[in-house]
């Protein structure tokens, strides 16, 4: 690849409400976001960063700029991937790589990435972030072109049960996920799950802190255990057969769509289902991940929802689905707009 103008920029978007999981409240999001320009084309990608491994806008930048002489050369999205390490930083270089490659050969990024159908929107989930079990229950109902929901919880086992009947009491018509974000222990397991099963709960989200992945060896659960903090990268996969059901792929995590989509093929063969999540972001993040959800099992891509305002054009939401469409990302020779 001939040589690249790299422009890193950092971006705050305030949430339209706070946001509380398990051990955070979150208010805004700072993303980076990458321009790669080749003189003609431009491709552009963003990253959030993974908060929980101190992955934050500063943090994604200084990766950005140590490997900026490397990426200016040329870089490929292969090299890319021993250049730096998976992470937010990572992600958006890859991401602008991708969006370029299909400006260049004027074909869209879904294309490239394998997909032989046109992509089709997707069911999400629509989160509700952990709160009074009576507050969730009047968010769900708001929700009411939801199709899919999950609940934060936070550890607190009789207040996160009241907050799954609540909300199951509810809304008795959507598919209903949980996510624990690590606040339990394996001694708490037995009562979670059969106050989930009671309330028709199809997903349990990581219910145990990343490292205790081994105590969950021989526990079985009549629910799908998803891996999130515990699935990281490629590398991950191999560990949760046996523990865990489903591997939740985030590109921020992994390290941008070119992992992502290794990581899919893995797991198809090692038996292990497929969601795609988000660590919040704009629809420029939510685009790559959108061609990966394509392949998934379970899709949660609801981070602009949460946005006081989001980027345009941007994904839409009808019907309790996502759609992204080309122009946001990937399109096949258009400049990318700024």
């Amino acid at each position: 690849m001939a040589g690249l103008a790299l422009e890193v920029r950092r971006e705050k978007f305030p949430l339209a409400a706070p946001f509380r999981i398990a051990g955070y409240v979150f208010e805004q999001t700072e993303v980076v976001v990458v321009t790669l320009s080749d003189g003609t084309c431009r491709g552009r990608g963003e990253g959030n960063g993974v908060y929980y491994l101190g992955d934050d806008a500063k943090h994604m930048e200084m990766e950005i700029e140590a490997a900026r002489r490397e990426i200016e050369r040329g870089v490929t999205r292969e090299e890319l991937q021993t250049l730096m390490p998976a992470g937010g930083g990572r992600n958006a270089v890859d991401c602008a790589l991708w969006d370029l490659e299909a400006a260049q050969l004027g074909e869209p990024a879904w294309q490239i990435a394998g997909l032989e159908t046109l992509p089709q929107p997707l069911v999400t989930t629509f989160t509700l972030g952990a709160d009074d079990p009576d507050k969730m229950a009047s968010a769900a109902i708001a929700n009411g072109e939801a199709r899919a929901l999950k609940l934060k919880l936070t550890g607190e086992l009789d207040l996160d049960i009241a907050r799954v009947r609540k909300v199951r009491a509810a809304r008795n018509d959507v598919w209903l996920g949980v996510d624990a974000n690590q606040g339990f222990d394996r001694r708490e397991l037995d009562d979670l799950v059969a106050a989930l099963l009671e309330c028709d709960v199809a997903l349990l989200e990581q219910p145990l802190a990343r490292g205790k992945e081994a105590d969950l060896d021989g526990f079985k659960c009549s629910i799908p255990i998803a891996a999130d903090e515990s699935a990281l990268t490629l590398a991950d996969v191999e560990g949760l057969v046996g523990r865990f059901d489903i591997f939740n792929i985030k590109l921020d995590k992994c390290g941008g769509l070119t992992e992502a989509l290794q990581i899919a093929l893995a797991c198809r063969k090692a038996g292990l289902g497929l969601m795609i999540g988000n660590m919040a972001g704009t629809s420029l993040a939510m685009a790559p991940a959108f061609v990966v959800g394509q392949y998934c099992d379970v899709v949660d891509l609801d981070g602009p929802t949460f946005l006081a305002r989001d980027r345009n054009p941007g994904v839409s939401y009808k019907d309790g689905k996502v759609w992204s469409p080309d122009e946001i990302w990937g399109a096949a020779g258009l400049m990318s707009p700024k």
